[in-house]
């Protein structure tokens, strides 16, 4: 870098080169605190560095407002465009589907429906973006059970009955099940070996666009105990890390199932009176994990059934937990033959 085009004295100078910094976005990284600490400057000469260092980024790289973020969707497709879930009523719930850019969380007890909106996001992503896809294939990574292929079986037979936006001879061109890679995960060393190996060969010949992990936190609850919490926290950084890079850099969602642990809480005072609590779940793998999530969502179900036509089915409720785009809010579906299926009202 060469300092001499930063508005600063030539202490600050002599200043930035001794203590080995080297960009100026490196100055911006650093809070005064610890930029005092490293370059034993004075506050106010950090306060000037600081200042004199944002002007030489805005200087150098056009800044934009959030507002021409948010209206300019040609400029900015990766922030506008989503994958569609299937579903028109669960993507207006969503503001569109899956951000296609970050990490999206799916946290639920068994049964709950995270595998079958996983399947069904692998049949989405092969549509054209006309149709609400990403036009490419999807990776599933496993670490539990054995990939539900019968299920994925009945879901692409179904695709005509479920996608009726899109013309039949568009179903029946796509190929869904030779689009869909499996890899079955045993320890977290195999899943880091997956990510940074196998992934990148697969976005790159534009194979897939979409990563599934089902689930995250099975991993690591069998690798690591409580009192591993600190080492726990660096491998979940460094998995998230390697995720959001992939997501970012071939703008490729990833969609991770999470698993739930139960917590108690007191509820009125006549069920605190005969010493019950109400059971509540919160997803598993603590902040460390949370802070690495672009959206987080959770999915239960509930003891009735789903309303008219939709017959059969076990109501569930989606409810976004936090997005950088959608307020807290829930919505009704259900899992039919044919797929996830949302509800507008009960």
């Amino acid at each position: 870098m060469d300092w001499e085009h930063l508005d600063v004295n030539p202490q600050v100078t002599a200043a930035l080169k001794k203590a080995n910094i080297k960009s100026v976005g490196d100055i911006l990284t650093f809070s005064i605190v610890d930029l005092q600490r490293i370059t034993q400057l004075s506050i106010p000469d950090v306060q000037h560095l600081q200042k004199a260092a944002a002007l030489t980024v805005q200087r150098d790289k056009k800044a934009i407002t959030a507002f021409q973020l948010y209206t300019d969707k040609a400029s900015f497709p990766s922030q506008h465009q989503k994958l569609s879930l299937g579903c028109s009523i669960l993507n207006n719930f969503l503001r569109g589907g899956l951000p296609i850019v970050g990490i999206t969380e799916l946290a639920g007890e068994s049964a709950a429906g995270k595998t079958q909106i996983a399947l069904q996001l692998c049949l989405s992503v092969q549509y054209s973006a006309e149709y609400g896809g990403l036009g490419a294939g999807a990776v599933y990574i496993s670490t539990e059970d054995s990939f539900p292929n019968k299920r994925l079986q009945q879901l692409i037979k179904s695709q005509h009955k479920l996608r009726t936006d899109v013309p039949a001879d568009v179903i029946r061109s796509i190929r869904f099940g030779d689009s869909i890679y499996i890899e079955h995960m045993a320890d977290i060393a195999m899943l880091t070996d997956c990510i940074t190996k196998k992934l990148p060969i697969l976005l790159r010949r534009g194979q897939i666009r979409l990563i599934v992990i089902d689930s995250i936190a099975a991993l690591f609850r069998c690798e690591f105990s409580a009192k591993d919490a600190a080492l726990k926290a660096k491998h979940l950084q460094s998995l998230g890390a390697k995720l959001h890079y992939l997501s970012t850099s071939f703008n490729t969602p990833v969609f991770c199932i999470n698993q739930v642990t139960d917590t108690m809480k007191e509820t009125d005072s006549t069920l605190k009176h005969m010493g019950l609590q109400e059971k509540k779940v919160q997803p598993a793998l603590g902040i460390s994990w949370s802070n690495q999530l672009l959206m987080r969502l959770m999915v239960s179900r509930t003891q009735m059934t789903a309303p008219l036509p939709h017959t059969g089915g076990i109501l569930r409720i989606m409810e976004v937990i936090f997005a950088p785009h959608i307020p807290p809010s829930t919505c009704y579906y259900t899992v039919d033959l044919e797929g996830v299926k949302g509800i507008d009202a009960i």
